[in-house]
């Protein structure tokens, strides 16, 4: 295995840079490969357009017939393209993608074949998939699973695969992807927020949520990470000391961009303009060899289809320029992990951003009602905003100084906490026209004039509102967008549905103005959700105390945080918003929570296999070097060579120790393991695989790390740190 290691440095020293070279400008390329409008202006009928661009906007059906000629239109574009096959591209619960190929060969008589695709394959398809997790929604020998065409996401062309974006949904109808109870939490906070700004403007039909992720990541060269067993399996470093320089001086933060890594950018990039993934910001983030990449907003649907294409391009791309791209949430030790960051706002169809301040009273009064429900959104359901970043990998970064914290809250800034505090004080029942006048220009008039996007980032804040829009900053970089995507617009939706009910009842039985409704039940709203708001610095200790007493929760692992997504609150909540049933709640929790045991089972796994056949056994040859020295020392300068080999003795000591205690706590780990895996309760098996288990990971890495740094280099078998993130 060191041989392996030497084999990696050497190679890595001898690379030298792929060189791409940009073909066109990135406007030129944008969306060359995507079945976008100009492309169905150009291939489809009229009539197919007009009903295509119907079911994007207005989510009405495509008739077969409508199917058939925009198959056949797709199809015509995807073969001008070089594309000999067709797939349904779709997000199964394994956080990754699915595709299965099919060509648009066809045999026909006389031994000839033609090129088909009709709207029956377009429409949808039974590709099996019986081995994908279900949570129990359908057995193994229930193979049937449907996958089903979604128009609002234009079809594209990866290599020569015409790529399709489709749901999954099981032979009984229930979801069994994440694009589906996404599909319907968008549509759920688009009736109500239309709803809503109907009392600002009757011009409004539909509201769009927006997201603009960031996905940060790490690149190492191929050669260490094939010298790593743990990078291999799980994506992440389960021993490793760290180096002598991390990230103190935080010089690799914005710093220039070496000539290797700038050369996969930019075909990553180029890559993203064909798949019209509109990429803008690229640079390097705080921790040695991690970076960072973000696109423009887009729709939330359409954002989260092109996070996850990106995620497969990134892995593809990588291989070419000799890289293995990390986006395990902390793949490194002692150094930062990374998130994806979701920004996230609500648009209406007249071109306003619903979550930005405007240029008058009224239009700041649009604003301070989307901004205080979201709040109280939030507030109402901070547990289950939680649980929809709860993973495995995630675990390392919320609340270890250097990502938010597990207690979610919301950072507002100083200007805006004043003006919600001036808000709070206004009389409850009927305004005074002074008190109107005095409300509308002092307070809702200002705001304008007082957010000069100063609302600071509060990096220790997991949902913090940054001029314009919500950044949820929690997100693990490995997570598939859709899901706390889902539960946001979800618990938005329900919040802005009672808001309408609430002002409606004002109007009607109170008699009550508009305005006057609206800010007697904005009112209410601040002094309930004044717990969730804080502004202060998340890493405390004395932040968790204050938590505590304000009744937020502060769930720190996985299964603890679950347990919100099928609370009857929860899901009374999915099935009053039509967003899921109560099976698909149930079921997403169960794949979940296996996930979490089945990722801890693995890492523990590939630990006690480095600990027992790679460390130990190197640990040992060392040692034995050792022992043989002191001999000769012995036998040279007989019963004084305690005094002379004093620092050998000792060292070999030292190694028997750490030795002794790797032997014994990972044996203790594996007892654990197999009590656990006899647990037949998946949140019981979890819980133990939690507490029980993953304690002994830290003990068991802090004797290897020892041992790294007392062994020969040249006798270690794994990739090290400072190799790993300083040679590029």
């Amino acid at each position: 295995m060191a041989t392996i290691r030497f084999y990696a440095l050497k190679e890595t020293f001898n690379r030298k840079p792929l060189k791409f070279k940009e073909k066109g400008k990135h406007s030129e390329n944008f969306g060359k490969n995507v079945f976008n409008h100009n492309a169905m202006r150009q291939y489809m009928t009229k009539q197919a357009f007009k009903s295509v661009q119907n079911a994007i906007l207005h989510g009405t059906k495509i008739d077969r017939d409508i199917a058939d000629q925009v198959a056949s239109a797709m199809k015509d574009w995807a073969l001008s393209k070089g594309a000999t096959h067709y797939t349904h591209w779709f997000q199964p619960l394994t956080g990754a993608t699915a595709e299965k190929h099919d060509a648009f060969f066809e045999p026909i008589e006389n031994g000839n074949a033609i090129e088909k695709f009709e709207g029956t394959q377009l429409v949808q398809q039974e590709p099996d998939a019986s081995s994908f997790p279900n949570g129990g929604i359908r057995n193994t020998f229930e193979a049937r699973g449907y996958t089903a065409w979604d128009p609002t996401s234009p079809a594209f062309i990866y290599g020569t695969t015409l790529c399709i974006p489709t749901i999954f949904v099981s032979y009984t109808g229930e979801a069994l992807d994440y694009k589906t109870p996404l599909l319907k939490a968008l549509s759920a906070v688009d009736s109500a927020a239309t709803s809503v700004c109907k009392y600002f403007d009757k011009n409004v039909k539909k509201v769009i949520s927006t997201l603009g992720w960031e996905q940060e990541y790490f690149l190492i060269d191929e050669a260490f990470a094939k010298a790593r067993p743990d990078i291999t399996l799980t994506g992440r470093t389960v021993v490793g000391h760290s180096p002598a320089k991390g990230q103190q001086l935080d010089d690799h933060y914005f710093g220039s961009i070496s000539d290797r890594v700038l050369n996969f950018m930019r075909e990553l990039e180029t890559e993203c303009m064909y798949l019209g993934i509109p990429v803008k910001t690229r640079h390097n983030e705080v921790a040695p060899n991690q970076f960072e990449l973000a696109p423009v907003f887009e729709e939330t649907n359409l954002a989260v289809d092109h996070n996850s294409l990106l995620m497969d391009v990134m892995e593809k791309i990588g291989k070419r320029h000799q890289f293995k791209v990390l986006l395990h949430e902390k793949p490194f030790a002692g150094i930062n992990g990374s998130g994806k960051h979701n920004n996230w706002s609500l648009a209406t169809d007249t071109g306003i951003n619903l979550l930005s301040p405007g240029k008058t009273p009224m239009s700041n009064l649009q604003f301070l009602t989307f901004f205080i429900n979201t709040i109280k959104a939030v507030n109402d359901n901070e547990e289950l905003l939680r649980a929809s970043i709860a993973s495995a990998g995630n675990d390392h970064r919320l609340g270890a100084n250097e990502a938010p914290p597990a207690i979610i809250s919301v950072f507002i800034g100083e200007q805006l906490s004043n003006v919600l505090q001036e808000l709070k004080g206004v009389t409850k029942g009927k305004l005074s026209p002074q008190e109107k006048t005095d409300l509308k220009l002092n307070v809702v008039g200002k705001i304008p004039d007082v957010l000069l996007d100063n609302t600071d980032r509060n990096r220790t804040s997991p949902f913090a509102f940054t001029g314009n829009k919500f950044e949820f900053r929690a997100v693990g970089s490995k997570q598939n967008c859709a899901n706390p995507m889902t539960i946001l617009n979800t618990i938005v939706a329900k919040q802005l549905k009672d808001f309408k009910t609430e002002v409606d009842a004002l109007i009607n039985t109170k008699k009550l103005k508009k305005d006057e409704a609206i800010f007697n039940v904005l009112r209410e709203y601040i002094k309930a959700s004044e717990r969730i708001l804080f502004e202060g610095n998340g890493y405390s200790k004395e932040w968790e105390k204050e938590a505590e007493k304000r009744g937020l929760s502060n769930n720190k692992t996985t299964p603890e945080a679950l347990k919100a997504k099928v609370s009857k609150k929860a899901i009374s909540l999915f099935e009053e918003m039509d967003v899921m049933t109560k099976v698909e709640a149930e079921a997403r929790y169960e794949i979940e929570i296996e996930e979490y045991t089945m990722r801890i089972q693995i890492e523990g796994r590939v630990l006690g296999d480095l600990a027992r056949n790679h460390i130990v056994p190197t640990a040992i040859k060392y040692q034995s070097a050792l022992i043989k020295n002191a001999q000769g020392l012995k036998d040279i300068f007989g019963k004084d060579y305690k005094t002379i080999a004093k620092e050998q003795l000792e060292l070999i000591k030292t190694i028997s120790d750490h030795i002794t205690a790797i032997k014994s706590k990972t044996k203790a780990m594996i007892n654990e393991r197999k009590k656990a895996n006899k647990i037949e309760d998946a949140e019981k098996q979890a819980l133990a695989y939690c507490n029980k288990v993953k304690p002994y990971f830290d003990e068991i890495r802090y004797h290897c790390d020892k041992l790294e740094i007392m062994i020969d280099d040249e006798l270690w078998p794994l990739s090290k740190y400072r190799e790993m993130l300083f040679t590029r």
